[in-house]
């Protein structure tokens, strides 16, 4: 009896270090995919890293490591549903082979725990941390990295005193049976709290960024593949951008060699198009320009003068051959890629969102009539009993292409708006501050992914861990209404998508019609004669004329 319950406890051992094993090998990958991203965009100067202090270069490489940390966990968590929905499928596939032996229901729960700690501990300290470290500057009279360590701990600790008084507060206004001394002690509880609060904020962003994203896939797909012949003609923009290099050659080597620094004469065509294009402000409002745009406008690269005119014409020419260059190297694919891949790529991404949209219906009448239970789930999951899908491992797999899709079309809508505000991240270029903020943004995006793909009824594998605890989950409202929401404006995106063309034609056509459209003076209508008048036509001339007799009247044609 010893002898078996040593076996079991050596057995549960060996399991636990096997997961931790496997749980330390993935975020290694993870964390090594993240950093190579990271040192992609973080910009290399003397204000970021290659300082002579080495003070802030330890402060820049621990809030830089941390960030790293988060992107890591973010791309964990955008992986967790994929990865549970296929390892189902290969236990149920491969029941008893031994090279899976070491995937069971113990290591995807540990899987979901570990990322929603480490979620909850980069969203609310490590990032947080990060900024607050690289903004600080240390106490009077403590100077260094040990005085910017205890100035960052000191303002973290004030912070997480507001942000437990304000979860204590908004818990106490939602709840007010939990107000009690007790719920102000526990401390523990007010982090799921708080992150319910953070994945509601995120779900609530996709609901806008993914239908936004369904729409600018199908443009991004369109720049980065070749479109057929009929599309595009890559002949006409090839001979286009050659004759502008050739033109705006010509200009450099005329000025140069006959010393004139301005267009004589100066061009007379509005102020529109490539060539005639703004210049760059910073070369139009230089020093050498003595012919400064009035009113504050930027001046059209044509009308600028001496230095500005030879600077904005060799940035024009880079740009102008890079396009060339481009076009060129599209004009040398394949018949078989332009004619085929392109349609079919065009073709895959309607068919999978038409199948999000169709999901997202059919889940609406299963939660109306009663058939599907809720997101919110507290029950054991085990993994390997039956398949997810009444269509199989095919089903399930495309169950898992369809969270992926989601997940790139809400990356692709987010980008908009952070185009907007400036805050996509740019090669090499990208300070630290930003990219604390872009990693804090795509870690409550990546979190809120499972939540969001649970609430419309993509996968009926359940929430795992403290994800299936939320509370807001179990609203029935509020479900329903997100569904709603989300296939009613998905398919008004789609629809405007596909009409924008049509009915961009109409407006233009109409608006035509209504600024051509005059009446002739000649083709006036004439009044229709009344009794006792008399009227004479000569031609296209018509005289009404009044008779003295009241008896009869008649008509006089000349």
């Amino acid at each position: 009896m010893d002898d078996e319950e040593a076996d079991l406890r050596e057995q549960i051992f060996h399991n636990n270090v096997r997961e931790q094993i496997i749980f330390l090998l993935l975020f290694i990958l993870l964390y090594l995919f993240s950093f190579m991203i990271i040192e992609k965009f973080r910009r290399r100067d003397s204000d970021d890293y290659f300082t002579a202090d080495e003070d802030e270069v330890k402060v820049y490489r621990i809030s830089l490591w941390l960030c790293t940390f988060a992107l890591a966990v973010s791309l964990g968590s955008a992986l967790l549903l994929p990865v549970s929905i296929v390892s189902n499928e290969v236990l149920i596939l491969y029941p008893n082979s031994y090279y899976v032996k070491w995937l069971n229901s113990s290591l995807i729960q540990g899987l979901w725990n570990h990322v929603f700690l480490f979620s909850n501990l980069s969203l609310f300290v490590f990032l947080p941390f990060a900024y607050l470290f690289s903004e600080s500057t240390g106490f009077p009279g403590c100077r260094g990295l040990k005085g910017r360590v205890y100035e960052t701990f000191i303002v973290l600790a004030l912070l997480g005193v507001v942000m437990l008084g304000m979860a204590y507060v908004i818990s106490a206004w939602l709840e007010g049976d939990r107000s009690s001394l007790d719920a102000l002690l526990n401390l523990w509880t007010y982090l799921p709290f708080l992150y319910s609060c953070v994945s509601f904020v995120g779900v609530l962003m996709l609901l806008v960024f993914t239908p936004l994203g369904f729409v600018r896939l199908f443009g991004v797909v369109g720049g980065v593949l070749v479109k057929p012949q009929f599309l595009r003609d890559l002949n006409e923009e090839y001979y286009v951008y050659s004759f502008e290099e050739e033109t705006i050659r010509r200009r450099i080597n005329t000025s140069l060699s006959t010393g004139v620094c301005y267009i004589s004469p100066e061009p007379t065509y509005p102020d529109r198009g490539d060539i005639s294009a703004p210049a760059n402000p910073n070369v139009s409002m230089s020093k050498g320009s003595k012919n400064p745009s009035p009113e504050g406008k930027e001046t059209p690269l044509l009308r600028l003068r001496n230095g500005a005119l030879q600077a904005g014409l060799n940035e024009r020419l880079q740009k102008v051959v890079a396009m060339r260059k481009e076009v060129e190297h599209q004009r040398k694919t394949s018949s078989l890629q332009r004619n085929v891949v392109y349609p079919l790529a065009m073709l895959l991404l309607l068919a999978l969102t038409t199948i999000t949209v169709l999901m997202v219906l059919q889940n609406i009448l299963e939660l109306l009539i009663g058939i599907k239970a809720l997101p919110l789930s507290t029950r054991q999951f085990t993994l390997g009993i039956a398949s997810l899908s009444k269509l199989g491992w095919a089903g399930a797999t495309l169950e898992a292409f369809l969270i992926l899709y989601l997940h790139a079309a809400s990356l692709t809508g987010l980008a908009t708006p952070m185009r907007a505000l400036r805050m996509l991240p740019r090669v090499r270029r990208t300070p630290l501050a930003r990219i604390i903020a872009v990693c804090a943004l795509l870690l409550a995006h990546s979190t809120a992914q499972p939540l969001l793909v649970k609430i419309l009824g993509i996968t009926n594998f359940d929430l795992l861990g403290e994800f299936g605890r939320i509370e807001w989950l179990g609203n029935f409202k509020l479900v329903l209404l997100y569904n709603a929401i989300f296939a009613a404006t998905v398919t008004l995106c789609l629809a405007s998508k596909f009409t924008a063309s049509v009915r961009r034609e109409l407006y233009n056509r109409f608006k035509w019609v209504a600024d051509n459209f005059t009446i002739p003076e000649d083709l006036s209508i004439p009044k229709i004669p009344t009794v006792g008048t008399r009227v004479s036509v000569d031609r296209t001339v018509i005289v009404t004329e009044k008779t003295e007799s009241n008896d009869n009247s008649h008509l006089k044609t000349e």
